[in-house]
């Protein structure tokens, strides 16, 4: 069955963490749709590869979502400044929707203040940041708590990615 994937992503996201996940699930028949400030925007990644986002964030609901992407990169902080972003994650968590985030994707889901006691891994330099929200670090190529898929670098994509659309097809 088709799902419906939200990516939130920004400039200077790293690119295979965003394009192996997103190929992967287009490739087992799900929609994907990038989300950043504006539909339409341009935004750069990290290696200086292009990306147009879809929707905008004040256009989007998350229960017209089954999952949510965080790729990882600068990305994930860039989109930490803006409210919008971390209260349209926080609607995944509490309606225990799946929620995948790699690398310092994990970072940004702090901002939904929803954590706390949950089991993730992330970059390394993430470790510290996650342990004072409360999140009970793992250094471990793929974490799944319940809902939410977490891992730590380009890497681990291949288990990543497993785990994420192993949440999927439940």
């Amino acid at each position: 069955m088709s799902k419906k994937i939200a990516v939130l992503v920004t400039n200077l996201v790293e690119e295979i963490e965003l394009t192996d996940p997103v190929d992967s699930f287009v490739s087992a028949g799900h929609v994907v749709d990038l989300i950043e400030e504006r539909a339409g925007k341009d935004i750069t990644g990290k290696n200086g590869v292009n990306f147009k986002i879809d929707k905008g964030i004040d256009e989007v609901k998350a229960d017209t979502y089954d999952a949510l992407l965080v790729p990882g990169g600068f990305s994930p902080d860039l989109l930490r400044i803006d409210e919008r972003n971390a209260a349209f994650a926080r609607s995944f968590i509490e309606a225990k929707k799946p929620v995948f985030a790699i690398c310092h994707g994990p970072q940004f889901l702090i901002d939904t203040d929803l954590l706390k006691g949950v089991n993730v891994t992330g970059f390394t330099s993430i470790r510290k940041d996650l342990i004072n929200a409360g999140a009970i670090f793992k250094d471990e190529e793929v974490v799944v708590d319940h809902n939410i898929v977490t891992s730590r670098t380009p890497d681990d994509l291949p288990a990543f990615i497993r785990e994420s659309k192993k949440l999927l097809n439940n």
